[in-house]
């Protein structure tokens, strides 16, 4: 990559302050980051941390009433909330934490992954349902002709993890965030979604933002990781290095509980990077 291509995505000393707080009251505190394109970094810290309210305010989701500053640019370029909106859905899409919750439940798995096209490529209606049928089968769901036909309720927790994965592929975006996108899941299907996230950024050129307490997962995926604690990066290097040499003691206690619950303790070998 020419040393001169700006990040998909950077942010600039970005900071969220809670509706009513007084002071120097921060969920977010000063965080900066950057992606390039086709890389991972993982964003890790024990609940409450911030790091999905640092997902949340980089797509202006952010809690009504909140104060966010600092700066987000793309490409190079400084996003306004308003070229947030028109990137969000189609440049840049986020998988949240609960698919049930995400997921309307009054509504078919078709007429939710549709509705993401028609918002995005009006001109193109036509093609929704044959996308929405690609975009199942991408994520490696059985039988998709049929889900598309059934309702949230009706599917397993795997399977609405990868609906929730199809929608947010719909419009290829450029930069996808996870937030959690395992903790629900059993080992298995937790594995079946890791290689599925790794496929997709090998095939897509993707550049994904994976939030988790769970540094097992992101031994598996990410090329980099950044640690918070209480609002701020405490750590910041390449997975290898924040294996070899954790120098925060927030990070230290999270490669212990990976430890304790029996998870690789660094990077998968053979993993993508």
């Amino acid at each position: 990559m020419n040393s001169t291509t700006p990040p998909l995505v950077q942010v600039n000393a970005l900071s969220v302050s809670p509706a009513g707080a007084q002071g120097e009251v921060r969920m977010v505190d000063a965080v900066s980051l950057q992606v390039q394109r086709g890389r991972i970094l993982g964003i890790a810290g024990e609940s409450g941390c911030g790091k999905t309210q640092l997902l949340l305010a980089l797509l202006g989701l952010s809690p009504r009433g909140a104060r966010v500053q600092g700066q987000v640019l793309w490409q190079g370029q400084p996003l306004s909330a308003q070229a947030v909106a028109r990137l969000r859905g189609d440049r840049i899409a986020m998988v949240f934490q609960d698919p049930m919750t995400a997921l309307n439940p009054y509504l078919t798995i078709a007429t939710q992954l549709c509705e993401v096209w028609h918002r995005h490529r009006a001109g193109e209606r036509a093609q929704a349902n044959s996308r929405a049928l690609a975009m199942l089968q991408a994520v490696g769901i059985d039988h998709p002709a049929r889900r598309l036909k059934q309702y949230p309720h009706q599917l397993s927790g795997g399977m609405r993890q990868r609906v929730m994965l199809a929608m947010a592929l719909m419009c290829e975006p450029e930069l996808l965030l996870a937030d959690e996108p395992t903790t629900s899941l059993d080992v298995t299907v937790q594995a079946q979604i890791l290689d599925l996230l790794l496929q997709l950024r090998e095939r897509l050129g993707m550049a994904l933002i994976v939030v988790t307490h769970d540094m097992g997962v992101l031994a598996q995926l990410a090329d980099e990781i950044l640690v918070m604690e209480s609002g701020r990066v405490v750590e910041h290097g390449s997975t290898e290095q924040v294996f070899a040499a954790p120098q925060a003691s927030a990070t230290q206690r999270l490669l212990q509980a990976a430890r304790r619950l029996d998870i690789s303790a660094g990077p998968a070998e053979g993993s993508a990077k």
